[in-house]
């Protein structure tokens, strides 16, 4: 692996976030060798990096006081300013040269306005959401998408590669989270599409996991026909199979197809299905989906027949 190189810096490297994505990705970097400082807002997340024998901080600041690499991974745009720039934000403390990587998906405007403060203080940020889901980040497999200044890309590629397996220079900061958007809301798009079309050949009396393989060496194929089908019985190992439980929950597909839409009114691009499929996992949300796996858009399709 990249990352055991004997030539690597252990030098520590803070982790501020740690969730459902945060706590694997953390985990990770502690595998390679990686001494970490943590924060998270809820202590009890940080109880089991404890035990592994991670420094735990009481604030985001007090990690960049004691790390010059740290790496954030946030629910939302909001959390993310607070912790970048709030009263004890890692801008109180960060030291002049430091990396600082966001890997939370949240508006591209929002990582320039971040960067902007960051190089302010004399430190590098970039951002660099992930694709994957908490599966990918367990088992260190995930994409990066990342934007920043391209002269510390190899900086940065040197820790994510601890957490991935494709790490993606985009551009400047922002593109990582452009890329980011843009591949979840065709991904909304096309599993809603899936949904539908599953649904309606099941009623006109095809077998499901028939209309499945030939969809799949056809030319409606798509990933989320082939490899994530929301169709209860047709694929094992998914969502679907367990009650929708686990993958990439309807919330967070609603908040990555509420940024498409602001980018797309910042842009004044079209985006008449993304908009579309915006409202219809807004609407998931509503019903009592909120938890449940996206893929459970063929559920809810099942049971609105007034749609």
């Amino acid at each position: 692996l990249v990352c055991s190189r004997a030539m690597a810096s252990k030098t520590p490297v803070g982790f501020i976030g740690l969730g459902n994505m945060g706590n694997p990705m953390a985990k990770n970097l502690v595998k390679h060798g990686y001494p970490v400082i943590a924060y998270d807002v809820f202590p009890e997340a940080c109880k089991e990096f404890q035990d592994l024998g991670a420094q735990v901080t009481d604030s985001p600041a007090d990690v960049a006081e004691r790390a010059d690499r740290i790496i954030t991974m946030l629910p939302s745009s909001p959390n993310a300013i607070e912790v970048y720039t709030g009263a004890n934000g890692i801008l109180k403390k960060v030291k002049k040269g430091s990396l600082l990587i966001d890997s939370s998906t949240i508006d591209p405007a929002v990582s320039k306005e971040l960067a902007k403060a960051v190089e302010k203080m004399g430190a590098v940020f970039m951002d660099a959401p992930v694709s994957g889901g908490v599966g990918a980040a367990r088992a260190g497999n995930l994409t990066f998408m990342v934007g920043g200044v391209e002269q510390e890309f190899d900086a940065a590629k040197e820790l994510l590669t601890c957490m991935g397996s494709n790490v993606v220079y985009c551009g400047e900061v922002g593109t990582g989270q452009a890329a980011k958007i843009c591949n979840n809301m065709l991904l909304a798009i096309s599993m809603i599409g899936t949904a539908e079309a599953m649904n309606l050949g099941i009623r006109l009396g095809l077998d499901p996991k028939l209309l499945a393989k030939i969809l799949n060496m056809s030319s409606g194929r798509c990933w989320s026909s082939d490899t994530y089908n929301p169709v209860p019985g047709v694929m094992e190992g998914v969502p679907s199979a367990n009650n929708y439980q686990g993958g990439f929950g309807t919330t967070l597909m609603a908040k990555d197809l509420g940024l498409a839409q602001i980018s797309a009114t910042n842009t004044k691009t079209p985006v008449p299905l993304g908009s579309q499929a915006h409202q219809i996992y807004r609407m998931m949300c509503a019903k009592g989906y909120a938890l449940k796996d996206f893929s459970a858009v063929f559920q809810f399709l099942r049971e609105e027949e007034t749609l």
